[in-house]
């Protein structure tokens, strides 16, 4: 059930209009992201890269650069190991890069998904020790492999963490006891005494810093490592994170960077995946380019990925761009078919009265659990877990909702996995088959979850009229962007709106046009992308069959909703018209 709650913060809006040369109208839409005071406004509309942190205010960031910096003069065999998944590839890539441009003696392992799991492990270290590797540096991992370290340490090796990860912890008497790898360093804001600014950077960020820091620290010019921002925005949208603070300064500089990239892999990706490099924003990261590097990772190797952004040939580019979108292709296909067959599980079971869904599908891709339960997650609001079958237990992914904190729950029950690591969204997890129905249970029975937590909340900016729904209001809401998690696109909204009538377009039948008119006579076209099935039949129950069919064949007669929506600018053939994009109705 959907709870549409307006909001009302107030403020000065008409002296944050004059100040900052916006509307009122904007100016409270800025308030409504808790953007407040004029420091905080004048960064929120005008950060650069100015306007970043210093690296070296990160713990351990000092003794990571004494250690590096050491390796590098000494032309010691360094090693840097990622992750699979597009946090992991970018940071790779960035330290690579920046060792690289350091004169290092660097190559890179990135764990293979099905063989190695999650993270540095034992594998990798032997692999690494077998190649005389003096010193690992890991990105977007590391902070939960305590054991693995120790190890490595054990064989004479140096290890430096840079990660982005929640700390893991045991409670004792209701206290924290966070457990830090015994690395040389470790790098992420997430530890508890890290006086970092801001704690929300994804692992590639963690590692750009750690470049910029060693490269001042070595006498270089820390600005020419500036174009790996652009991998920077690509891993920060990619990985979810807000896009509040230093984020949204890496992405709004890190797309424009992308607009006129140099790197070949980028370049070609884009291009076969028909990106209009133009007007690239964080959606084209979010669902074309990121799931084409994501899927090496799932599918194939991440390395293939990490190659693409390495290639040096613009054939060897178009090639490699081509293999990834033919794989994100067949993920697509493979996750159509793990959906529809966990939504069946859910529906034909009593787990769909459960507060926390553990989804087993043992047939399913292990790769493909998060993409799965993060679908789950959409429809039924809940948190979700799906488990797959893997060659020792089971392995699954979780996504939360905005009130239930994942890794938390999941420290809660760890007695009955193998691993778990994540933070407040998502996380991943393995444990024992046997484990199961007691996993379900305890779960649902620690979660602390109310019936309130399970009621999506609509925050809907303000009410608006059709008539303000013009060309000029429209570039006004520019200065907003990049919009994304954390800085979500404004949502509007208008009540006893009379709608006309309704046409269902494209390929698929899965696109809703409908002709709306509000209480003051204003017409506007609106499209609605979600659910056209439900919306149709909701029409019908709320209505009845003979005013539903008459909508449809676009006499609409009596039926008022209620909607949130955003606008936007429909263009065709040279016309530009204002519509609305439904979001919410009711």
């Amino acid at each position: 059930m959907e709870n549409w709650v307006l909001l009302r913060k107030g403020a000065d809006f008409q002296h944050i209009s004059e100040k900052f040369h916006i509307s009122p109208r904007v100016a409270s839409l800025i308030r409504n992201r808790d953007v407040i005071g004029d420091d905080a406004i004048e960064k929120y509309l005008n950060g650069t890269i100015a306007d970043l942190y210093d690296g070296m205010l990160m713990k351990d960031m000092d003794k990571a650069v004494a250690v590096l910096g050491e390796k590098i003069k000494e032309n010691a065999k360094i090693r840097i190991i990622g992750d699979y998944d597009i946090d992991g590839i970018q940071s790779t890539y960035i330290l690579l890069e920046g060792f690289r441009m350091l004169g290092a003696d660097v190559d890179s392992d990135i764990p293979d998904r099905m063989k190695d799991g999650y993270g540095l492990n034992r594998n990798l270290i032997d692999r690494a020790l077998e190649a005389d590797v003096d010193t690992i540096i890991t990105c977007d991992n590391g902070i939960a492999a305590a054991e693995e370290i120790a190890y490595a340490k054990s064989m004479g090796m140096t290890i430096v963490v840079t990660d982005h990860h929640e700390v893991p912890y045991t409670e004792i008497g209701g206290e924290r006891r966070y457990i830090l790898p015994e690395a040389d360093a470790v790098v992420d804001p997430k530890q508890e005494d890290c006086t970092y600014p801001f704690k929300g950077l994804c692992g590639a960020a963690v590692a750009y810093k750690l470049v910029e820091a060693l490269m001042e620290a070595m006498g270089k010019d820390a600005e020419d490592a500036d174009y790996l921002m652009e991998n920077v925005a690509i891993a920060t949208i990619g990985d979810v994170m807000d896009l509040v603070d230093e984020n949204r300064i890496f992405v709004k500089q890190g797309l424009d960077m992308l607009k006129r990239t140099e790197n070949l892999g980028l370049k070609a990706l884009m291009e076969c995946t028909g990106v209009n490099v133009d007007k690239l924003s964080p959606y084209h990261i979010g669902f074309v380019i990121g799931p084409c590097m994501n899927a090496s990772g799932r599918l194939d190797t991440a390395k293939r990925a990490l190659e693409l952004l390495e290639a040096k040939k613009v054939a060897e580019a178009d090639l490699l761009a081509g293999d990834l979108k033919a794989l994100n292709d067949s993920r697509k296909d493979m996750t159509a078919q793990a959906v529809e067959e966990a939504f069946i599980q859910v529906e034909n079971s009593e787990l769909k009265d459960a507060d926390v869904l553990v989804v087993y599908l043992p047939e399913c891709h292990e790769s493909l659990a998060g993409i799965v339960a993060g679908r789950i997650r959409e429809k039924y609001y809940r948190p979700v877990f799906v488990l797959t079958k893997g060659a020792e237990g089971l392995k699954g992914s979780g996504r939360s909702i905005e009130t239930w904190h994942m890794y938390e729950g999941l420290n809660r029950v760890k007695h009955l996995l193998s691993k778990f690591g994540g933070h407040k969204m998502a996380a991943g997890l393995s444990m024992p088959e046997e484990n199961l129905e007691q996993f379900r249970k305890e779960i649902n029975e620690k979660s602390g979850i109310t019936p309130e937590d399970l009621n999506e909340k609509i925050a809907i900016d303000m009410q608006l009229p059709f008539e303000c729904v013009n060309e000029k209001f429209i570039g006004e809401l520019a200065v907003l962007e990049p919009f994304g998690k954390g800085n979500a696109r404004p949502v509007f909204a208008e009540r006893q709106v009379q709608v006309e009538s309704a046409r269902i377009l494209g390929k698929n039948k899965n696109v809703l046009k409908l002709q709306v008119k509000d209480l003051h006579g204003t017409r506007m076209d609106a499209m609605y992308f979600g659910d056209v099935n439900t919306f149709v039949e909701y029409v019908r129950e709320k209505f009845g069959d003979i005013a539903c069919e008459c909508l449809l064949r676009g006499h609409g007669h009596g039926i008022v909703m209620a909607f949130t929506y955003y606008p936007d600018i429909n263009e065709y053939q040279g016309v530009r018209t204002p519509q609305i994009v439904i979001q919410n109705y009711k």
